[in-house]
């Protein structure tokens, strides 16, 4: 009879046998295995045949830290086929999901499909020195990019290297690109505005701080001038702000940053850029990066804002990588995730409780459609993320409406609740008289006789329309959007031809920051009109417009 008893010997084989299968490659683990088998039998000459199964575990459990540490685990595969970005691999037998590994010539990649028999990763830089048969090794650490204030003013890529030629970036910390969004115990009411600039947005379709809005429409009518111009808005302000390029091309990019840096508003922006020619596995984490850098602000208390342009791209791209790695297609092709891809981004955009440091982050997805197509399978998805939409018709642009936004489509779910009361004081009918004018000029153009009150009411829409035309890059200010729709509902602009509405309300707000400074400064720093201001603003608008037909007679 052997030292140890049938059950025990037979549960100590296994679990040898167990050991070497999970790693192979470990030089220490028949050294392991030996001094286990020692040390049981050490345990067995008092009791010689009372050994049981239960007594074996204990022992290999109890094994010393010193025999710990001489067992070097690691989990290292072979690579079977490299291509197109992804690398499938067979082995990495401990290996987890978004774990990154490294590949012989220093290119790290995430481990994106777990398989029974092989596991495929995506590679976040060039596939160039990777061949079949290549040993790779897992690291045990999941992806994380480097974060900080030194960030603005800065162009990076989506691991957080800088693309510009300026100083090395100095990061203030590391953070996971995925992260779980706050809760809602966590969470504040959106109730503070964020002004964009476009006068249609802010006095039709109010943003505040912490909200999602998408901005969605066909190819080239104007959606990236919307979001830019949200930014340089910011100008003079303590909201910090990033762009985030998904698979845009560099001129486009290029001008964005020109923009930006014209506008003064580049030192406290973070141009994120992941183009066409970049892996596909930095295109799909580019938006993950951007709201992690704009979570390291939230958590400063700060106020961000996010522009994904676009998310339309950022799909097809995971389409792309899904359909690479054997994933079933459903739907237009796109896998069945995809509508978890983007609300675990969108989610993270939130404006945080003063206990938790008050900051928000407000996000400003773009998304292209097909002729108009807003329920295609993408944007009906972003919809029922987002707090709202505004949508561009495409028809509006080609007639010259810029911007061309689409009133009856677009909605802001938060609305007037972050709205500056100056600001609802003045517009409370304005989208009422739009839909009227358009309805009522739908029967005047198929030349039906209309009466002259319903020519008034076509005459003051046009004149709305025109003060709501506003050219690209040209951000108005809070203070002056009120005095420009103060004049419009109080009648100021009613002798006004609409043609000349542009030079006019130029010539107006010229003539207000001159003869009623104070009325303008009450307005933007207290944000609010009370009597005195509007007895002011009054008898300032009264004046200009006596001044204008003057000048207007002159000239006939």
């Amino acid at each position: 009879m052997t030292d140890l008893d049938l059950a025990a010997q037979t549960r100590l084989a296994e679990l040898a046998e167990r050991l070497k299968e999970n790693d192979p490659l470990s030089v220490d683990s028949e050294l392991f295995i030996r001094e286990v088998k020692s040390n049981v039998r050490e345990q067995l000459e008092p009791k010689p045949r009372s050994l049981s199964t239960d007594f074996v575990i204990r022992e290999l459990r109890s094994v010393s830290q010193e025999q710990k540490r001489r067992v070097t685990i690691r989990s290292v595969g072979t690579v079977q086929h490299i291509g197109n970005g992804i690398a499938t691999m067979s082995g990495l037998p401990m290996v987890h999901l978004e774990e990154l590994v490294t590949f012989p010539n220093g290119v790290q990649g995430m481990v994106l499909n777990l398989d029974r028999n092989h596991v495929d990763v995506i590679l976040l830089g060039a596939d160039t020195g990777i061949r079949g048969g290549d040993v790779a090794e897992a690291t045990g650490r999941r992806l994380s990019i480097p974060v900080g204030m030194s960030f603005l003013g800065r162009v990076v890529d989506s691991l957080g290297r800088p693309l510009d030629e300026n100083r090395p970036i100095i990061p203030s910390e590391f953070r996971y690109v995925e992260r779980i969004a706050p809760g809602v115990i966590d969470r504040a009411p959106v109730d503070t505005p964020l002004h964009t600039g476009t006068k249609i947005i802010d006095a039709l379709l109010p943003l505040g701080r912490g909200q999602r809005e998408l901005i969605v429409g066909d190819r080239q009518i104007g959606k990236t001038t919307l979001a830019i111009d949200a930014i340089l808005s910011q100008k003079n302000t303590d909201v910090k702000c990033i762009y985030v390029s998904i698979g845009q091309k560099k001129t486009s990019v290029l001008s964005a940053i020109e923009t930006l840096r014209n506008g003064g508003v580049l030192n406290q922006t973070t141009v994120m850029v992941s183009s066409p020619d970049d892996p596909p596995a930095l295109r799909y984490l580019a938006p993950y990066a951007g709201v992690t850098l704009a979570e390291f602000f939230l958590d400063q208390g700060m106020d961000v804002l996010i522009v994904y342009d676009d998310l339309t791209k950022h799909a097809d791209t995971y389409r792309e990588m899904s359909l690479l790695l054997r994933r079933p297609p459903g739907r237009e092709a796109y896998p069945g995730d995809i509508f978890y891809l983007h609300s675990r981004l969108l989610e993270r955009a939130c404006r945080l409780s003063e206990k938790n440091g008050g900051g928000s982050i407000t996000a400003l997805p773009v998304a292209t459609t097909q002729r108009g197509d807003i329920s295609s399978y993408i944007v009906t998805n972003l919809i029922s993320i987002t707090d709202g939409q505004i949508v561009l018709d495409a028809d509006e642009f080609n007639k010259g409406s810029k911007p061309a936004i689409d009133i009856g489509a677009s909605v802001s779910r938060v609305g007037s609740a972050a709205q500056e009361p100056a600001m609802k004081s003045v517009v409370g009918a304005l989208k009422l008289e739009l839909s009227q004018y358009e309805e009522v000029a739908r029967f005047a153009r198929f030349g039906t006789e209309v009466n002259e009150a319903t020519k008034r009411q076509i005459e003051r829409g046009q004149r709305v329309e025109a003060v709501l035309q506003q050219g690209p890059h040209k951000p108005v200010q809070m203070e002056d959007q009120v005095i420009l729709f103060y004049a419009l509902a109080k009648g100021f602009m009613d002798s006004v031809s609409p043609v000349a509405i542009p030079q006019f309300t130029k010539e107006m707000l010229a003539y207000i920051h001159s003869h009623a400074a104070q009325s303008v400064d009450q307005i933007k720093y207290r944000r609010e009109l009370n009597q005195e201001t509007e007895d002011e603003l009054k008898r300032e608008l009264g004046n200009f417009v006596s001044i204008w037909e003057k000048k207007v007679k002159r000239t006939s």
